[in-house]
């Protein structure tokens, strides 16, 4: 039995791979922005950031913008927040104050400590009905997709960046 190639030739909007993403996104992504603003006090985007910092500590802010697919005014504004709950540093560099480094306090280390684990369990949870192989696909096939996006985005130049990131 043929099935249609829904992703391949798409008829309606819940055939379009963007819009059945963003539904996933959108709906599991509840969970992490419930978590991150009830429990913990910060926003998604926060989040986004925080998160990367655990990883890159002393990245630009403009790297941080870059990997959280944010402007540069929100990526600054969700610093401010950041700095002001004392969960991060911005340190200029002393031969170019233009040029900011961004570094997690130790607070800052705590709470990513304390959120990364609730976030990776929802990721658990949402890739729980899949079989280990089928993850290991999905995983690969997300990597394609997202070369292929980047690959459309060179072939399109003047394509704008996104002014919210998905949030």
């Amino acid at each position: 039995m043929n099935l249609p190639d829904r992703l391949g030739a798409p008829l309606h909007q819940n055939d379009l791979l963007l819009y059945r993403l963003y539904r996933i996104h959108t709906t599991a992504g509840r969970l992490v922005v419930h978590l991150c603003e009830s429990e913990f006090g910060i926003t998604r985007r926060e989040w986004r950031i925080l998160s990367f910092l655990a990883e890159r500590e002393g990245a630009l802010s403009s790297q941080l913008a870059e990997h959280a697919m944010l402007d540069r005014a929100r990526t600054s504004r969700a610093l401010t927040s950041l700095a002001s709950k004392k969960l991060v540093v911005r340190q200029p560099r002393p031969s170019d104050r233009r040029e900011v480094h961004v570094f997690l306090t130790d607070e800052g280390r705590r709470l990513y400590g304390a959120i990364f684990p609730r976030v990776a369990a929802i990721n658990r949870e949402l890739v729980a009905g899949l079989t280990p192989a089928q993850r290991g696909e999905l995983d690969a096939m997300l990597s394609t997709l997202q070369a292929q996006a980047g690959r459309l985005v060179t072939d399109h130049p003047g394509t704008p960046e996104p002014k919210d990131g998905g949030d």
